[in-house]
């Protein structure tokens, strides 16, 4: 069995796609900016005081019920909402820009792709496509006609296969783990305040392996100042 899983390179973990199970097919294209991935990851929000991952479930309730100016759900219950992560990463060089918003509404994806656009265009990179999934954000008449503004050609992945836009979907559960999660926030405002450090953190210093352990800056040519 190992012989056959060695000549199919299934024999690894690492070659396999974690939701899937489905070989890894691995592509880049050449150069920063001919295709950017974009799209949003959701995460409660934190209560006053911290959330039940750090100081347990019954501590968690009782900080999310003290957690003041929140609605309340048909149960009577605090809720606190959501925190929607939108992400825009560069195929070739995986450099990302992300935001936190309240929702994930097409103006808002909007709004974020349009600023996106011009961070990238101060680092010398311009963007020629985005690849998004089915979401109704990016079905939008709203998306389409800000990409045909900004020259940009829209490609969305089929129904059903995440793994096409496995970039960004791996960048989120790199950020989950390095900044979501990673420690200890006493409220959604400090995890939210200690993003742009930690972005800046992979962006210009984190070693990434599909960088040849560089970080993704030093794949952006001409880019002054690109490790302070």
């Amino acid at each position: 069995m190992h012989r056959i899983l060695t000549s199919v390179r299934l024999n690894r973990l690492a070659y396999l796609d974690r939701a899937t199970g489905e070989p890894v097919r691995r592509y880049e294209h050449d150069y920063a900016g001919s295709l950017v991935h974009v799209d949003v990851k959701k995460l409660g929000n934190i209560p006053d005081g911290g959330g039940w991952r750090y100081v347990g479930r019954r501590q968690g309730d009782k900080n999310r019920s003290a957690t003041p100016d929140k609605p309340r759900s048909k149960w009577h219950n605090p809720t606190l909402g959501y925190a929607f992560i939108h992400t825009v990463i560069d195929d070739h060089s995986r450099v990302a820009y992300t935001e936190v918003h309240d929702d994930e509404t097409a103006i808002t994806a909007v709004a974020v792709l349009r600023r996106a656009v011009g961070w990238f265009a101060d680092r010398g990179v311009t963007i020629e496509r985005v690849l998004s999934d089915n979401g109704g954000a990016y079905r939008s008449f709203l998306w389409r006609d800000a990409c045909e503004e900004l020259s940009i050609a829209p490609k969305r992945t089929r129904p059903y296969r995440p793994q096409t836009n496995g970039k960004v979907e791996r960048f989120h559960r790199t950020m989950a783990e390095g900044w979501a999660y990673a420690r200890c926030y006493r409220s959604e405002q400090e995890r939210r305040d200690a993003l742009q450090s930690w972005l800046h953190q992979y962006n210009q210093h984190r070693p990434h392996t599909a960088c040849g352990n560089q970080p993704p800056f030093s794949r952006l040519a001409n880019v002054s100042g690109q490790y302070n």
